[in-house]
């Protein structure tokens, strides 16, 4: 029987459910797939740099100031990001890892604290409602019943 018993399929599952998500292998070539920075720093020389007509410098100049901007752009932020990017990474791990902490223990039970309680107050204010106003308007709309509007146009 070459059929994989039941006890093997569920201890596969679980493994697969149980595997380190830190551990997970991340895109080396798109390292922006939600596209969270597509408008914002995406950045070439010719959203920064324009000549217009009648205003050009020497073709030279112009080929030299691309290159220099977009060499200078690159190694500047890779030098940026060699120094610093995992002491940033570091300090926004810790960041979100104190929001997620704050709302997990104490927004969230705040919140269904003060649910429970509005919901005990929504109970008392119906119940005062019903006992109060309804028999104000019921006996406020029994003397109106009567009144009858008559509408004439006068020429």
């Amino acid at each position: 029987d070459t059929a994989p018993n039941m006890a093997d399929q569920y201890s596969t599952n679980e493994e697969k459910i149980l595997k380190d998500s830190h551990t997970k292998e991340i895109d080396l070539i798109n390292r922006d797939p939600k596209q969270i920075n597509e408008d914002v720093v995406k950045v070439d020389f010719e959203d920064v740099i324009a000549e217009p007509d009648g205003t050009h410098s020497m073709d030279g100049v112009w080929k030299a100031s691309y290159t220099t901007f977009t060499v200078s752009k690159y190694w500047c932020y890779r030098v940026l990001s060699a120094i610093f990017g995992i002491p940033v990474a570091l300090l926004w791990g810790f960041c979100f890892a104190c929001i997620s902490f704050c709302h997990i223990w104490a927004v969230m039970p705040c919140i269904k604290s003060y649910l429970i309680e509005t919901q005990c107050l929504s109970r008392i204010y119906s119940i005062c409602i019903h006992t109060f106003c309804d028999p104000l308007f019921e006996a406020l709309g029994k003397i109106f019943s009567s009144v009858r509007v008559a509408l004439r146009k006068e020429v």
